[in-house]
């Protein structure tokens, strides 16, 4: 029904206004507002909740780590820093960090360097036999190294056995390989494995090879079946059907798709990941080392239960060149399964670094 209206100059009109038998449509767009409102008022009160459920929360993990215990020696946390950073006042005036005590422990350690197996390799005029007895007898690539060298050597073990039995496990768990449910014993097997951490995989088996690189090495490489086999899982779940599709219709068998049509398609994948696996497993390697299998980690808890916190924070920073050294070496090789990068030298890599930070910035 409309209601005739007049207008200040005496115009008529007609204004709609809506009653039961109407269309009712400013009813219904004035509910949809009163719909939306409630939906924001009800989104509010939610976050508030969630919010205020967090803080909560962090106030009982605060007094769960004992954070919020006055006893707490966070006052002396500066005063501790002395003992990681020595500092040595120039001219009696100029206070500089003493980076020559962290030099003297990583020589006098053998941390990055062991002299004792480098002088075979590296003297003048070279000796073929020195050089033979390095390669051969003393296989001294890795233990040229010193210290680091053991914990690198750990992690490329266990790399190294761990990929074959990832790779199968990987594959055989993708529902595109195994029906359902079979491949959830593969799946399942491998979500066992990184149920464990891998310190605790070197505690179960220090029994049967003792305390050592030997048990640490296994260890990881357990660790490498559950979490490599799992990206290859994903990776293989993500793959296109097309190429699968077509070799079925000549006729190929199952390990035939498998083999050409499916792994084919991520075998730089894989390759990248198994890489991106060995840094992490170099980093396990520290840190299985800190409860006695050796290399930088072991070194690492000696000198902290001797308390001389300069030797470990010498140690640290071996730590650090050992890791971001697996980095740089690591990305080196992405890069090249890239074929759309720029190949860049090692050298380039580090040299580079500060023009294209600049480069980036000025972006």
């Amino acid at each position: 029904m409309t209601k005739d209206t007049t207008t200040s100059d005496g115009t008529a009109g007609s204004g709609a206004i809506d009653d039961a038998d109407g269309s009712g449509v400013p009813n219904r767009i004035a509910e949809q507002f009163e719909n939306i409102k409630r939906t924001r008022r009800r989104r509010a009160l939610g976050w508030t909740g969630l919010l205020a459920f967090l803080a909560f929360a962090t106030l009982q993990a605060f007094a769960a780590t004992e954070l919020l215990n006055p006893d707490a020696r966070l006052e002396t946390f500066t005063e501790s820093l002395t003992g990681f950073f020595p500092i040595t006042n120039y001219f009696g005036v100029i206070p500089f960090l003493d980076f020559g005590q962290y030099i003297q422990f990583i020589r006098q350690e053998n941390l990055l360097y062991d002299p004792e197996i480098g002088r075979l390799l590296f003297q003048f005029p070279p000796n073929p036999t020195d050089i033979y007895v390095f390669f051969f007898q003393e296989l001294g690539i890795f233990q040229i190294f010193g210290e680091a060298g053991i914990t690198l050597a750990m992690g490329f073990v266990g790399t190294v056995l761990g990929f074959p039995f990832a790779l199968v496990f990987g594959t055989l768990g993708s529902e595109r390989v195994t029906p359902f449910p079979f491949n959830f014993i593969f799946r399942g097997t491998m979500s066992f494995i990184r149920a464990i951490p891998a310190i605790i995989w070197t505690l179960i088996f220090i029994p049967f090879l003792g305390l050592g690189p030997a048990s640490a090495a296994i260890a990881i490489a357990f660790d490498t079946i559950g979490n490599l086999g799992r990206l290859f899982v994903d990776e293989l779940e993500e793959i296109e059907d097309g190429p699968i599709e077509a070799m079925r219709t000549t006729g190929a068998s199952k390990p035939q798709i498998v083999f050409f049509g499916m792994l084919s398609q991520v075998r730089t994948a894989f390759i990248a990941w198994t890489l991106y696996i060995f840094e992490i497993n170099v980093r396990i390697g520290v840190t299985v080392g800190v409860i006695g299998a050796g290399g930088l980690g072991y070194v690492l808890t000696s000198q902290q239960n001797l308390l001389r916190f300069t030797e470990m924070m010498a140690t640290l920073l071996a730590i650090f060149l050992l890791i971001i050294s697996v980095e740089l070496f690591s990305q080196r090789l992405r890069s090249r399964l890239r074929s759309d990068d720029v190949e860049m030298s090692i050298w380039e890599l580090v040299t580079g670094f500060p023009r294209r930070m600049a480069d980036s910035m000025l972006k």
